[in-house]
């Protein structure tokens, strides 16, 4: 989120927000001492947004003006954003591919992916060990997992958070961070599922906990930050994570989730989150 200006105490800006969601420019109002401060999503956006402010400054209708002024396709807004967030797209676009390919060559890409590696001897699954896979310089199965997914609701769950965290972070603190997130939670959260024993798990989960993490306590503790996230939805994560975690998950059919790997990330998240928004509050 990038400031743009401010707005009176008192104003009601509900017509405002209508219009600016019609438009498809995302964006924020946050109370402050002084007014009520306006923030855009995209910076690209911020003609676009300031021709609807002065529109509705002025009384006149918001829908018509602005579709006379500045009338794009979702395509064009939607192409710049991924070249603003490439981290974010390439995550996505690995684990579809991924999906994609396990489709195609099955067991075949799953056993080159697992954190260690798998094969079939006497007719039982034998595993390596995790000192021989990195004695072996297979150096990319500590993080290869989270890209593995083992259906369309798991996949598709994962990658919209993604999209929706990694987007805030991305655009607000860069793609290094952002990569650094992925590298970091992602091999945390996989070790933390492989200590349990666990061997044939995978998925983003665990980079999903780490980021929501991340910008919850960021948008808590540096709220200037623009970092935005819904506190009922903080909620929720949290409290489906616990749920898994119980015996009542299991008999309902939610079995089989790598808790372990959901706590790992969320600790590498809140660690990051903590430092970060400490660097922001001293500025």
């Amino acid at each position: 989120m990038h400031p743009v200006m401010l707005l009176p105490t008192d104003a009601d800006t509900k017509e405002l927000r209508k219009a600016l969601w019609h438009y498809r420019i995302g964006h924020r109002i946050t109370d402050e001492a002084d007014g009520q401060l306006l923030w855009v999503a995209d910076p690209r956006q911020q003609d676009e947004m300031k021709v609807l402010v002065s529109c509705w400054e002025r009384g006149e209708p918001l829908i018509t003006t602005a579709a006379r002024s500045s009338r794009q396709t979702p395509a064009r807004h939607f192409l710049p954003m991924l070249r603003q967030v490439p981290v974010t797209a390439l995550m996505i676009a690995i684990s579809l591919a991924v999906f994609a390919l396990t489709g195609i060559f099955g067991d075949l890409l799953i056993v080159k992916l697992t954190i260690v590696s798998v094969g079939v001897a006497g007719g039982q699954l034998v595993y390596g060990s995790l000192s021989d896979t990195i004695m072996s310089g297979q150096l990319w199965r500590l993080l290869s997992p989270a890209f593995l997914h083992f259906g369309w609701m798991h996949l598709i769950f994962n990658l919209m958070w993604v999209w929706y965290f990694g987007r805030q972070i991305e655009q607000l603190q860069g793609s290094r961070i952002m990569l650094l997130l992925l590298i970091v939670a992602g091999i945390g959260a996989n070790i933390a599922q492989y200590i349990t024993g666990t061997v044939l798990f995978g998925g983003m989960s665990g980079v999903v906990y780490a980021l929501l993490a991340h910008v919850w306590l960021m948008s808590y503790r540096a709220p200037q930050s623009g970092f935005f996230v819904p506190q009922m939805l903080v909620v929720f994560m949290l409290g489906w994570m616990v749920f898994t975690m119980t015996d009542i998950a299991g008999s309902v059919g939610f079995g089989n989730v790598a808790n372990e790997a959901h706590l790992g990330g969320l600790l590498v998240g809140l660690v990051t989150g903590w430092y970060y928004s400490s660097k922001r509050s001293k500025h």
